[in-house]
């Protein structure tokens, strides 16, 4: 496994990190996967309070217990369950964020989040609010660093100038190239790093049923997943290889968040971190292959 620098923070991450989030209610089955990936080299595993009403947080804490000392821990912030369970609503304030952190603590079974991160976001926020709550939670010794998941253009560009985030959850794959538009180069130029999340866009670069994704054609998504096959058999890569190779391959990026289940699951996104990266015409054949989207709001 390789590691990469999280932008300022001194942690070296694993170029494929674990999504939590799809975890089952088997404890020893996930106890099992969690430890089968921390011994093939993976090092960050991110959930968030809003998954499984907590309880995904309260799995991910149990199953790397005898293991915290390899792993880095990420979770989430900001959306709040409703009394009656019937949803959440979005909730960056102070109060909210220093109260969900000791939840998440507890939850975790641990005194220190490595990396918490608010969930979303809008210009709309009480952002610097957020910025110091976050900063007070470093100095009380709570959280390591954070950082925020976020897709949108206008909010990232207020965090990167007004806080000390050291990374960005984001969309990124061969189907959903925007961050490439503006988030990407900018994050690069301030050292903020980027978990790159949905790689395999919902398995529909790599076999799923095509289907219309962000605005493209299920006639588009199978193109791009034919060309992903191809140049998997002409590279001998497994096409799960080529698609995190695409996303890896990019300099901003710090590594690939995958929602793993299964252990096949695990097995089939490790064999991307002995492929080769792509070459230039491969990468060329991969772009060209379906049509490049952009942002239409929150720019």
């Amino acid at each position: 496994m390789r590691y990469r620098p999280l932008g300022t923070s001194g942690l070296a991450i694993s170029e494929i990190s674990f999504g939590c989030m799809s975890l089952g209610d088997d404890r020893a089955a996930n106890t099992r996967l969690l430890h089968q990936a921390v011994d093939a080299g993976i090092n960050l595993f991110d959930t968030a309070d809003l998954y499984q009403h907590g309880q995904n947080e309260t799995t991910v804490g149990r199953g790397l217990a005898g293991v915290r000392n390899r792993v880095v821990i990420a979770t989430k912030v900001g959306n709040q369950w409703r009394p009656d369970g019937s949803g959440w609503d979005w909730n960056p304030r102070k109060a909210y964020i220093l109260q969900a952190a000791d939840n998440s603590l507890r939850r975790l079974g641990t005194d220190c989040i490595d990396l918490y991160q608010l969930h979303g976001g809008t210009l709309g926020d009480p952002i610097d609010e957020a910025i110091e709550t976050f900063e007070m939670l470093k100095q009380q010794g709570k959280i390591r660093h954070y950082g925020i998941s976020s897709i949108r253009p206008n909010v990232i560009r207020e965090y990167v100038k007004r806080s000390r985030i050291v990374s960005v959850m984001m969309q990124h794959s061969l189907l959903d190239r925007r961050p490439e538009e503006e988030s990407l180069g900018l994050l690069r130029e301030n050292g903020i790093g980027v978990l790159a999340r949905g790689g395999l866009a919902k398995g529909l670069l790599v076999g799923k049923t095509p289907e219309e994704q962000l605005g493209l054609t299920a006639d588009e998504v199978a193109r791009a997943a034919q060309t992903v096959a191809t140049v998997s058999r002409d590279s001998r890569r497994t096409p799960v290889a080529t698609a995190l190779r695409f996303v890896l391959d990019h300099p901003a990026v710090t590594t690939a968040v995958v929602g793993l289940r299964t252990p096949e699951q695990l097995e089939q996104c490790l064999a991307a971190k002995d492929a080769p990266p792509l070459t230039k015409a491969e990468r060329r054949v991969l772009t060209e292959s379906v049509r490049k989207l952009q942002y239409r709001e929150h720019r």
